[in-house]
């Protein structure tokens, strides 16, 4: 059983999948980065020193100066702002990802030939299909020039 594992866990589509999890998960911590730290402060600014990750709905009715704060007062909030900051990363990460499988469909995509010269024509006169050189019909014997 042990060498089945192995095998299993060997195979190229399992640690291929692996490195993808692994490297996705990366990417994605780079992209939280990004939207909370570097895309969400400028338009936080724009629209009025609104910070996303403190938009938020206490659920108890009181009033908090924070979402820290009303977490540490244990008060059940809908946190909006931390929503809004996900749905970004996620429309990112998707893009990104859209980009990639594009970019590989292109490249697997084999190049098309442009098409060939012709190499025969037709013969007005019989309508049969002589090479692109001649200048007598093989079968009807009229001139083709």
């Amino acid at each position: 059983m042990l060498k089945d594992f192995r095998n299993f866990v060997m195979r190229g589509n399992v640690l291929d999948l692996a490195v993808a999890v692994i490297i996705g998960v990366a990417f994605g911590a780079i992209v939280s980065s990004f939207v909370k730290d570097i895309l969400m402060p400028p338009i936080g600014l724009l629209l009025g020193r609104v910070d996303f990750a403190n938009l938020f709905i206490s659920l108890s009715g009181e009033s908090y100066s924070s979402l820290a704060a009303a977490q540490a007062a244990g008060a059940p909030t809908i946190n909006y702002g931390v929503f809004i900051n996900t749905i970004i990363n996620f429309i990112i990460v998707a893009f990104a990802i859209f980009l990639v499988v594009r970019l590989a469909s292109n490249l697997s995509k084999p190049k098309e030939e442009a098409p060939a010269a012709p190499t025969t024509k037709e013969c007005p006169h019989c309508l049969s299909t002589v090479p692109l050189k001649a200048t007598r019909c093989m079968y009807c014997t009229s001139d083709l020039s």
